[in-house]
């Protein structure tokens, strides 16, 4: 090859690298080696993102799951429980099958923008909103065995705590999946609670 080819090929792998053309599918399939069972959206929300490692971690793991939309409250709208804009995510929450809602455990509820979100995006809809999906639930929290269940110090399972999100997918129509309920959580934990989340996502 003469020195004008080399010089023509080289050009060609430094505009196709610039533009992104080279090994994008490989990348994505790497990035993505997982694939979810029906279209699904995860809204994930943190009161304090800065200090999150568990739920981090866990939309970390969404994102490696093809079929797997995640939508981050903070991220997206900040604190500003005023500024979700309900239309726009009624539209996006319509095209999913499956809606994972994920979150710390808050005072024994779900966090401040994640009521925000199901005020402005489901509350001015009536009975049915959601009727044929499914919804999930994927929740951490620090208490475990002498805080939660029968012999804790609010005599329920961390999973009950949610009854209320239970009564908000009946009330609009879905099938509510047994929640991913992580308590006592551990970093040392954090790779299989990934894999549960991963395993869940995926049937």
């Amino acid at each position: 090859m003469n020195r004008r080819h080399l010089l023509q090929a080289g050009l060609v792998l430094a505009l196709s690298q610039a533009s992104g053309i080279l090994a994008v599918q490989p990348a994505q399939a790497a990035d993505k080696p997982h694939q979810a069972r029906i279209k699904t959206l995860v809204i994930v929300s943190h009161p304090y993102p800065e200090r999150s490692v568990m739920i981090k971690g866990l939309q970390q793991a969404a994102e490696r799951v093809d079929g797997v939309t995640v939508r981050n409250l903070e991220s997206l709208y900040g604190f500003d429980t005023r500024a979700i804009n309900g239309s726009q995510e009624r539209d996006i929450t319509g095209q999913h099958q499956r809606i994972v809602f994920m979150f710390p455990t808050h005072w024994f509820n779900i966090t401040p923008m994640m009521k925000a979100y199901l005020n402005e995006v489901w509350g001015s809809v009536g009975p049915g909103l959601w009727r044929g999906k499914e919804m999930l639930l994927v929740t951490t929290a620090a208490g475990g065995d002498s805080t939660y269940g029968k012999s804790g110090r609010i005599g329920v399972a961390l999973d009950e705590v949610f009854t209320p999100m239970q009564a908000s997918a009946l009330h609009a129509g879905m099938t509510f999946l047994p929640p991913l309920a992580f308590q006592g959580v551990s970093g040392a934990q954090l790779a299989d609670y990934q894999q549960q989340l991963i395993a869940r996502l995926e049937n």
